[in-house]
C-alpha cells in the first residue's frame, strides 16, 4: 500500500471519529467503565475499541476480495477512477452518506437484531461481552465507514483492503477512547467545526484514487501500469 493511503486512512478515521462520537458515543458511554482503576479501565476500553476495529478490518478484507477480482479482470484502473469520483461526490453531497436512506426491510431487520444484541451485551461486564459489543457497534450504519470501505475496495487486494480498514479503525480509537474516559468532553460546536475537515479528507482521497487509476508514473501516488501488473502477478505465486 502506498504511504499516502496509509496517512489518508488514519486521517479519515481520526476525523470521522468525531461523527462516531455523536452516533456511537451513547453506546460507549453506556459501557459503565470505571476510570478509577486505570489498568482495568484501559484494558476494558481497548477490548471494546478493538472489537470495532476487528469488524472494520474484516469488512475491509471482504471488499478486498472484490478489489482483487477487479485486478485480475483488468479493470483496477477504471475502478480506481470511478471510486475516486464517488468519494468526491460523497464529500460534496454528505447527506447522501446517511443511513436513513437504507430503510428497506432486510436491512431494517438486520439493524434491529444488531441493536438487540447490543442491548444484551451492554448489560454484561465481561471482556468477551465488551469485545462483542465493539464487533456489533462496527456493523451499525455509518457514512464515514462506507466511505472508507469504498477506499478499501480500490486497494486491489485482500491485504490492501484489510490494512486500509485496520488503519481507519486505529484512527477512530483516540477520540472514542477519550469519550469513554471523559464522557462528552468535546462540545457539539467544536465537533461540528472539526467535522468540516472530513469532506476535504475525502476529496483528497478521491483525487489520490483518480491519480492512482490514471497511472501517471508518479512515485507512491500514481504508479505506472506495469507496476500494478507486477502486483497482480504476485498474487499468482
Amino acid at each position: 500500500m502506498e504511504f499516502s493511503f496509509i496517512i489518508i486512512a488514519l486521517t479519515l478515521g481520526l476525523t470521522s471519529s468525531l461523527h462516531c462520537v455523536g452516533m456511537c458515543g451513547p453506546i460507549a458511554l453506556s459501557l459503565g467503565l470505571n476510570p478509577s482503576n486505570p489498568i482495568d479501565f484501559t484494558t476494558r476500553n481497548l477490548t471494546y475499541q478493538f472489537g470495532r476495529v476487528t469488524t472494520y478490518t474484516l469488512m475491509g478484507g471482504i471488499l478486498g476480495i472484490f478489489g482483487l477480482g477487479a485486478s485480475f479482470a483488468g479493470i483496477q484502473q477504471p475502478l480506481s477512477i470511478a471510486i475516486g469520483i464517488l468519494m468526491i461526490a460523497m464529500a460534496i453531497l454528505p447527506k447522501n452518506l446517511g443511513s436513513d436512506q437504507l430503510g428497506f426491510k432486510p436491512f431494517s431487520k438486520l439493524m434491529y437484531q444488531i441493536k438487540m444484541g447490543l442491548g444484551k451485551y451492554l448489560r454484561q461486564k465481561k471482556y468477551s461481552s465488551l469485545f462483542i459489543t465493539g464487533l456489533l457497534n462496527g456493523l451499525l450504519p455509518c457514512g464515514a465507514v462506507y466511505a472508507a470501505l469504498t477506499g478499501s475496495l480500490a486497494m486491489g487486494s485482500i491485504q490492501g483492503g484489510t490494512l486500509f480498514m485496520f488503519l481507519f479503525g486505529l484512527g477512530t480509537i483516540p477520540l472514542m477512547y477519550t469519550t469513554v474516559l471523559m464522557g462528552n468532553a468535546i462540545s457539539v460546536q467544536t465537533r461540528e467545526k472539526i467535522l468540516k475537515i472530513l469532506p476535504y479528507v475525502m476529496v483528497i482521497l478521491g483525487i489520490l484514487f483518480i491519480l492512482r487509476g490514471l497511472n501517471l508514473d508518479i512515485p507512491f501516488i500514481s504508479p505506472a501500469s506495469e507496476n500494478l501488473e507486477v502486483g497482480v502477478e504476485g498474487h499468482n505465486h
